[in-house]
């Protein structure tokens, strides 16, 4: 697969596709005609020393100052240097790769007033996988990610410090060994390296992709519990979801319903009220909930997928008038609602699975499973203290689902005086992911463990799922302890491994 930067709007599923490896980017063949125009009427702006922001002029609280011509590409040098004030771990190459890819499309628009060899170097970076070292702190998504994308930079100027096997290392060498010859700045090349919303936008897009396997695993997690206890296939009914035609809503009753479908366990109590008439929330609900989810990370999809068509720059240049405009397209509150959105649904995914957990490991309320899945309960506690962990997981996520965007602090002097933080919720939210992979783990090991208390054979679909989880984590005969499958079974969730179970869509969807 590859992905052509030419400045015409991407996709999440290609930002992701990058960043992940499976596919490469590489320069359109017209960049020359596209974005000359723009860097010539910057030139022209610094030959005439007209009044522009960024440009001839200092940046944030010193927009006043002006800055003579022969000064123009200092301005520029020092800007990204000083910029570069992030601090922190460093963000995962995953993320890096979707920024410099981001970056590149929005310069590649031609809107920013650079040259394409400033396009050409970010994607050579790429292709050698040359990663700049990020940190993770010192983003409030107001200019977009300044300090992010300072420490991005230095290396394009032969600066800073990359990605290496042991940790940081300097640019020089690295970009030596590439045969990537550092940039010799021009005017206004530095402030569009720095503005602009792509690197929450690169967090979000692999935002979408996690979150989108984990609600699959969800949706088969809870599945394989109705198997193991004794619930009803009814409220998956597609009559039921069509009365109530939210997209997400029906995808997930369909998938459980699929993977339910020929259980003999479930055709054993199928038409018995006296059984149990309904079951718990946490079971009958679960489409509603779930859907609920994959509806909030389609919207977050569509604003994502917006942004990957925008010009986020600033000042944007409009070189068909002969004009430079300082504006706010560099604002991050679009992504930071989405971001915050994303991360509120998510943490629900670990609520409602948490529940069935509990649900799976209390004797009283399990349909006559072991007391907490244990094969000789009370000298083995089996399962017991699985629940804590998700119990404790979920608590966290409850805390980190408080909203980034409504924390504005000023910046620069009062000049940059509402902020979006958009930056630190997508943050956030790669913790929130994290932790629901982990707690969606905990309920399919537990479901996993109760199936198989079952003496009636369970659908096709929910075997799967329950042989997809035995490739990691073996059925519990004595205690051992349980954090290295749950961490196990979370990678599976990581990897799509539930995802590829039920994978078709019905036209009701």
């Amino acid at each position: 697969m590859e992905v052509v930067v030419d400045g015409s709007p991407l996709t999440v599923d290609q930002v992701v596709a990058v960043a992940l490896g499976r596919a490469t980017a590489v320069a359109g063949a017209d960049l020359e005609a596209s974005m000359g125009p723009a860097a010539e009427l910057v030139e022209r702006v610094v030959a005439n020393e007209d009044i522009v922001y960024g440009i001839t002029t200092g940046f944030g609280a010193l927009a006043s100052t002006n800055i003579s011509s022969d000064r123009a590409v200092d301005l520029q040098y020092d800007l990204i240097r000083s910029h570069a004030a992030g601090v922190g771990d460093l963000m995962s190459p995953e993320v890096v790769r979707a920024m410099l890819l981001c970056r590149a499309r929005t310069l590649a628009q031609g809107h920013s007033g650079v040259r394409p060899v400033v396009v050409h170097t970010l994607l050579a970076l790429l292709a050698n996988d040359v990663l700049p070292a990020v940190p993770s702190q010192g983003s409030v998504g107001a200019s977009g990610d300044l300090a992010p994308f300072a420490h991005l930079a230095l290396p394009l100027i032969g600066e800073g410090f990359v990605l290496g096997d042991d940790g940081p290392v300097p640019s020089g060498p690295a970009l030596e060994a590439a045969g990537i010859e550092p940039l010799s700045l021009r005017p206004k090349e530095g402030l569009s390296l720095l503005n602009g919303t792509e690197g929450m936008l690169a967090q979000g897009c692999l935002a979408i992709h996690r979150a989108r396997q984990i609600v699959d695993a969800d949706d088969a997690a809870c599945a394989l519990s109705v198997e193991a206890l004794m619930g009803s296939a009814r409220p998956f009914d597609q009559r039921v979801h069509d009365l109530r035609p939210h997209p997400g809503q029906a995808e997930s009753a369909r998938r459980m319903r699929e993977l339910l479908a020929g259980s003999e366990i479930g055709q054993s109590h199928h038409d018995d009220f006296s059984h149990k008439v309904q079951d718990a929330y946490s079971l009958r609900c679960a489409p509603q909930v779930h859907g609920a989810v994959r509806d909030t990370i389609d919207h977050c999809e569509r604003v994502f997928n917006r942004e990957l068509g925008a010009v986020v720059d600033n000042p944007i240049v409009f070189a068909d008038d002969g004009e430079v405009v300082s504006a706010g397209n560099f604002h991050g509150q679009p992504l930071a609602f989405a971001l915050d959105f994303l991360a509120i649904a998510v943490s629900e995914l670990g609520s409602i699975s948490e529940r069935r957990t509990d649900r799976l490991l209390d004797p009283t309320r399990s349909s006559g499973l072991t007391p907490f899945l244990a094969t000789d309960p009370g000298v083995s506690s089996g399962y017991m203290i699985t629940q804590y962990t998700a119990a404790a997981i979920v608590a966290e996520n409850k805390v980190l689902a408080h909203p980034a965007s409504v924390e504005s602090i000023p910046t620069s002097g009062l000049q940059e005086d509402h902020v979006s933080m958009g930056w630190g919720a997508a943050t956030k939210l790669d913790t929130v992911l994290t932790n629901a992979a982990r707690v969606v783990a905990v309920e399919l090991m537990c479901a996993a463990q109760g199936a198989e208390q079952r003496e009636l054979a369970l659908a096709p679909g929910t075997a799967e799922v329950k042989d997809v989880v035995r490739e990691v984590c073996p059925a519990l005969t004595d205690d051992r302890p349980p954090g290295v499958d749950i961490a196990a079974i979370a990678a599976l969730i990581e990897a799509g491994a539930f995802s590829k179970l039920a994978p078709d869509r019905e036209d009701s969807a």
